[in-house]
């Protein structure tokens, strides 16, 4: 979900060990190796709004991974400078993510805005060099991802390389075009989430107007030998089938972390 325009990574606090690790891990000399994906800035078609990733899905993934341990990279389809959508800030004056405390660390630390700032772009992404492969949603990716080839052929090509690929809410959208070398959708055969109507519905009605310019439920149904569920609004939902997992939105991005630590141990 993704309101209004952007709020700078900034560094209005010193609390540079915001985000520090649990060290108490099982094999810190061989970590596994996480690419976080998020969507560069962009401009809303729809509501003229500048547009980028939502805080929640990459600081609570990046929390629940690093706690293991694993070395978690953060790229973008075009490197360079990223925005967030300025709803999922927790100092934005809306209020609308006061309560996030976890981005609220992650914001608070030089070191970790240093992440979002200057992110490689995605021919840095070497499959060899990773054990897992994360993209995060928010209002950008439906017009950062959604047609872009580049992201398509990443997510295919982890996936059958082998990789676990994590997808979170409107970066689901990806998944209604990622086609695996032999033609068929990476979800084909697979039970999978994304944004739901009822939250899209929800986001509409609170700024009175039409956010998307589609809905990925709409999209997903209309797929064939493709299984998408949802839970209710706003609950917390991520489902692992094989080394594909995705989660609903931007509350489900811890729950489809520690579906990531399932797959790949510590």
């Amino acid at each position: 979900m993704a309101f209004g325009g952007w709020q700078p990574c900034s560094r209005w606090l010193t609390l540079a060990d915001a985000m520090s690790a649990n060290i108490n891990v099982r094999d810190p000399q061989h970590p596994k190796r996480v690419t976080i994906v998020a969507s560069n800035p962009a401009v809303s078609q729809q509501t003229g709004w500048p547009i980028g990733f939502w805080w929640a899905e990459l600081s609570h993934p990046y929390w629940e991974l690093t706690e293991q341990g694993y070395q978690v990279t953060i790229a973008s389809p075009d490197g360079g400078s990223l925005q967030a959508d300025s709803w999922s800030d927790p100092r934005d004056e809306s209020g609308y993510s006061r309560e996030d405390l976890i981005s609220l660390g992650f914001l608070s630390s030089p070191e970790h805005c240093r992440l979002v700032e200057n992110t490689p772009d995605l021919t840095s992404v070497q499959l060899s060099d990773l054990d897992a492969l994360l993209l995060v949603g928010g209002q950008g990716p439906m017009y950062t991802f959604y047609n872009d080839s580049r992201v398509h052929k990443l997510v295919a090509d982890a996936y059958e390389a082998g990789k676990v690929v994590a997808v979170i809410c409107h970066a689901t959208c990806v998944l209604l075009k990622a086609r695996l070398s032999d033609g068929r959708l990476v979800v084909e055969g697979k039970t999978w989430t994304g944004f739901a109507n009822s939250e899209e519905d929800y986001a509409d009605e609170y700024v009175k107007q039409r956010i998307q310019p589609f809905r990925i439920e709409d999209e997903a149904r209309k797929l064939p030998n493709t299984n998408f569920i949802v839970h209710p609004r706003f609950a917390r939902h991520a489902v692992r089938d094989g080394t594909l997992i995705t989660g609903q939105q931007q509350y489900s991005g811890a729950s489809a972390a520690r579906l990531m630590i399932e797959a790949l141990g510590v």
